[in-house]
């Protein structure tokens, strides 16, 4: 149902077209289905929904693009820059790395002076 508010007619809906033809009723005077939804208002509603949730995809896009990226700054499968974390934790591991090594040595030392002390060698 096309209601026109100018003319105070209810006609049947052109289905064909999208919007009313203006030769049949102007669009700020037609009404959609019931007599209170206007289609101008109509449209403009929808026109501003729609730019909203796309304006907020693109955001949620972005932000998490950007969240990515400062995780791992990553292009192509190469590692571009490392993170500060993960350079500290690498000279973390490195440090305990040599620690480690240098306390097995002296194991080793102290073990073979023990067992030259007693002839086990």
């Amino acid at each position: 149902c096309l209601w026109c508010a100018s003319s105070r007619r209810c006609m049947e809906y052109p289905v064909r077209r999208i919007l009313p033809p203006a030769d049949l009723c102007e669009l700020r005077s037609a009404r959609w289905g019931v007599c209170w939804v206007n289609f101008e208002a109509l449209i403009i509603a929808m026109s501003v929904v729609g730019g909203t949730l796309l304006i907020m995809l693109g955001v949620c896009c972005c932000c998490c693009c950007c969240k990515k990226k400062s995780k791992k700054q990553v292009l192509g499968g190469v590692l571009l820059l490392p993170d500060k974390d993960d350079e500290r934790a690498a000279r973390e591991r490195e440090k305990r790395r040599v620690r480690q090594e240098e306390r097995r040595a002296e194991m080793k030392s102290r073990h073979d002076e023990i067992r030259r002390k007693y002839g086990t060698v």
